[in-house]
């Protein structure tokens, strides 16, 4: 299983080695297109052993590092937007960096494809990565079940995948389990009055 440091400030993007690999957006840039008008503010998070060790049994692979760096987005009025992670990982020989961002309710909000140093016929469409938005971290989120399985990218398909699951365990690990959907909260209030 690959393993990866879930990175948040990617100071400068090394220019793609061979293969005729790309560096599609900057941080800045990426952050700048998922959080128009907001304030962003970076927070860096230090998970002990054990969390670490059930964040990477909930994304189902090991997570290299406990130090998770987020950028959380607020809108004018204060309320939260988003929180961004940038994941950097292996495809086949040669390094992907991501922007995976998290909605308030947990979902996929945007991911965004930073750089990919593999020559670019290993690169699924754009359409292929949109799948992610609105999904959440369980074990639907996979390749052949909530995920197509793009032609010709297998490799960069496990890649992404495995990281926007990673990110969405780190997430977890950060700010406890997520929020339940307000009908089943409200059907658990009433039990409890009932009861």
């Amino acid at each position: 299983m690959l393993t990866a440091a879930l990175l948040l400030l990617v100071p400068l993007l090394p220019a793609p080695s061979g293969g005729g690999g790309k560096v599609f957006l900057t941080p800045q840039e990426a952050l700048d297109l998922a959080f128009p008008k907001c304030a962003v503010e970076k927070t860096t998070h230090y998970l002990d052993e054990e969390t670490l060790e059930l964040a990477g049994e909930a994304a189902g692979g090991e997570i290299a590092s406990g130090v998770v760096r987020a950028y959380r987005a607020t809108d004018k009025d204060g309320a939260l937007v988003g929180t961004a992670y940038f994941d950097r990982h292996q495809v086949r020989t040669l390094p992907e960096v991501l922007m995976v961002v998290v909605a308030p309710d947990y979902e996929v909000l945007r991911i965004e494809l930073l750089s990919f140093s593999e020559p670019l016929d290993y690169l699924p469409k754009a359409k292929w990565y949109g799948q992610f938005i609105g999904r959440s971290l369980g074990p639907e989120l996979a390749l052949k079940k909530q995920i197509r399985h793009p032609a010709g990218a297998t490799l960069t398909a496990h890649a992404t995948t495995d990281a926007v699951r990673r990110v969405l365990a780190l997430h977890q690990a950060v700010h406890g389990p997520p929020p339940q959907p307000k009908a089943k909260a409200e059907a658990k209030a009433e039990a409890k009055a009932e009861g």
